[in-house]
C-alpha cells in the first residue's frame, strides 16, 4: 500500500520508511509541493538547522515558495513554512505564539517524535486535522521500540538490500578489530553514558590503533570518524596529523563559517580525515566519501545506521564503503542490509522482523581460518573455498590485527603471509637502528605482533611504513601507561 492509499484510507499519521540514500528529503519536497499546488497549507518539522536548510534548499529546487521558522532567520506567513522544531515549540510556550496553519506536516527524523515537544505539536495538529507524515531511516527508538503509540500506519520504500542491488548505493565491506571491554559502561536511556564510554575508549592504545588500521586499509580515502567524546576526538585528530595525515576535528560548539570550511577541505581533498562527536551522524551528506571508522560503540540501532548511512551514498568512481568497526557495532547490530521488514509496533524489542530472526536464530556464523570472511548458510568459504570450522557466538580477537566480516560472527585477524612479516622484521630493524635500539627489542616487538619469534628472515632493512611506525608508537604509549598505573 502506497502513501497515497494510506491517506485515502483514513490514516492521518503515517511513517515512511525510507533507508539512507532513498533520497527523504527530496521525498518531502515533491510531497509539499503537490500539496502547495492543491491549496494546502503544508509544514516541515526538523530538530536541526542543517535539516531545515536542506529542506529549504531542496524547496527552493523545485521552485517552491516557503518561508523559514528558526532561531535568528525567520520568514514568516508563508503558505508553506521550513521550522525548527525547538523554535516553533519555544514560540507557542514561551510567547504563546501558535504554530502556523498547516493541513500536511512532514516530520524528518521522526524516530524523534516520541519526545514530549513533538507529542504537543503532532496532537495539535491531529486535533485540526492535518494529515502527519513522518521520514525516517529507522522507525525505532533508541531503544529499539517502536512508534506505534505516536503514528498508525507506516509505508516502507525499498530496502537498503534493493537499493544497493539497483545502484543507488554502494555495498558496505566491514573490517572488525579488538572490541572493547564495556562491562563497566553503565546503560541509560537505552545507550552507553557518554562520560563512561569516553573513559573506555579515549585511550591512547587505542587511539593509536585507529590510525594504524586506517592507514593499512584506508589510507586512499576520504573518511569519518566518529568518535565517544569530543576529548577523543580530538585526540584522534591529532594522531593522525602526528602520522602526516591531513585531519581537522569538529564538534557542536565548532562555529559555522570554521565547520563548513572544515567540510569544504573535506571535499577538496586538502583535508582526508574529518573526526567528530554527535555532529555528522544526521543531516550531513558528502557522498564522495568512502569509509567511516567507528570508535563509538552504541547499543542503539538507529545511532549506528545513521553512521554507516554517512559513507553509502553512490559517488563517480565510487564502488564500496569501507566500515573500520571498531566498536563491534556489527557484531551487535548485524549489517545495514539486514534491516529489512519494518513493523508499526511499539514493542520493546525492535520492530524489524529480519533482525528478529537474526537474534532469535540459533544458526552460528562460520569464520574462514583461511582469508578470515564470515558468512552463513554455505559449506565452504565463498572467498577463497576453504572449509571452515563452526565457532561459538563470541568474537575473538588479537590486539591490532582486523578480519573482514560478512555476517555476524566471530572475527580473527588477517593471516600474515612470510612476506608481510619479512617487511616487518626489516622495518622495526630500520627503526631499531635509526633509535639505537639492539636487536633484542626488534624481536620482541616482532614477537609482540605476531606472537612468534623470528625465525629464518632476512636482515635486511626496509624504511619504516607510517602503519609500522604508528604501531610501535602505540605500542610505546601502552607501555608508558602501564608504569604509570
Amino acid at each position: 500500500m502506497d502513501l497515497r492509499e494510506t491517506i485515502r484510507a483514513g490514516h492521518r499519521a503515517i511513517v515512511l520508511q525510507a533507508g539512507t540514500g532513498a533520497g527523504k528529503t527530496v521525498i518531502a519536497a515533491d510531497i509539499i509541493r503537490s500539496s502547495q499546488s492543491k491549496g494546502m497549507a503544508s509544514l516541515f518539522l526538523a530538530h536541526r538547522r542543517e535539516l531545515v536548510n536542506q529542506c529549504s534548499d531542496k524547496l527552493s529546487a523545485f521552485d517552491v515558495p516557503h518561508g523559514i521558522i528558526m532561531a535568528g532567520e525567520s520568514t514568516l506567513g508563508r503558505h508553506t513554512q521550513v521550522a525548527s522544531v525547538q523554535t516553533l515549540a519555544s514560540w507557542w510556550s514561551r510567547r504563546g505564539i501558535e504554530p502556523p496553519p498547516a493541513q500536511l506536516v512532514v516530520i524528518d527524523e521522526c524516530h524523534r517524535a516520541t519526545a514530549p515537544t513533538y507529542r504537543k505539536l503532532i496532537a495539535h495538529y491531529r486535533d485540526k486535522g492535518a494529515v502527519i507524515i513522518g521520514l525516517t531511516a529507522t522507525p525505532i527508538r533508541g531503544d529499539g521500540s517502536g512508534l506505534a503509540d505516536v503514528f498508525d500506519a507506516m509505508v516502507c520504500c525499498p530496502s537498503l538490500e534493493s537499493l544497493t542491488s539497483a545502484g543507488y548505493l554502494v555495498p558496505a565491506r566491514f573490517f572488525a578489530p579488538t572490541e572493547p571491554d564495556l562491562s563497566a559502561v553503565r546503560v541509560q536511556r537505552g545507550d552507553y553514558v557518554d562520560s563512561d564510554l569516553a573513559g573506555v575508549m579515549d585511550r591512547p592504545q587505542l587511539v593509536g590503533d585507529v590510525v594504524t588500521h586506517w592507514l593499512r586499509h584506508a589510507a586512499d580515502r576520504k573518511t569519518v570518524v566518529f568518535a565517544s567524546s569530543v576529548a577523543h576526538s580530538i585526540h584522534l585528530a591529532e594522531e593522525f596529523q602526528k602520522s602526516g595525515v591531513a585531519a581537522a576535528h569538529l564538534d557542536g560548539k565548532t562555529p559555522k563559517d570554521e565547520r563548513d570550511s572544515i567540510l569544504a577541505a573535506l571535499s577538496s581533498g586538502d583535508t582526508q580525515v574529518v573526526c567528530n562527536c554527535e555532529v555528522l551522524t544526521e543531516g550531513w551528506d558528502q557522498p564522495d566519501v568512502s569509509c567511516a571508522v567507528l570508535a563509538k560503540p552504541t547499543k542503539s540501532p538507529v545511532r549506528y545506521l545513521q553512521m554507516v548511512g554517512r559513507v553509502l551514498r553512490r559517488h563517480d568512481g565510487k564502488v564500496d564503503a569501507l566500515i573500520l568497526d571498531h566498536a563491534g557495532s556489527v557484531h551487535q547490530h548485524g549489517f545495514p542490509a539486514e534491516f529489512a521488514d519494518w513493523e508499526l509496533t511499539s514493542s520493546p524489542k525492535h520492530p524489524n522482523k529480519t533482525q528478529r530472526k537474526r537474534e532469535e536464530s540459533d544458526a552460528r556464523a562460520l569464520t574462514c581460518a583461511v582469508c578470515f570472511a564470515t558468512y552463513k548458510g554455505m559449506p565452504e568459504c565463498p572467498e577463497c573455498g576453504n572449509v571452515p570450522q563452526r565457532r561459538g557466538k563470541g568474537v575473538s580477537h588479537i590486539d591490532g590485527d582486523l578480519g573482514e566480516v560478512r555476517a555476524k560472527g566471530e572475527t580473527k585477524p588477517a593471516k600474515h603471509t612470510r612476506e608481510t612479516k619479512q617487511a616487518w622484521f626489516s622495518q622495526l630493524r630500520s627503526l631499531a637502528s635509526s633509535r639505537g635500539y639492539s636487536t633484542g627489542w626488534v624481536s620482541h616487538k616482532y614477537r609482540e605482533k605476531f606472537s612468534v619469534w623470528p625465525v629464518g628472515l632476512s636482515d635486511a632493512h626496509q624504511s619504516p611504513s607510517p602503519e609500522v611506525s604508528q604501531w610501535v608508537k602505540s605500542r610505546q604509549i601502552a607501555y608508558a601507561k602501564r608504569r604509570a598505573a
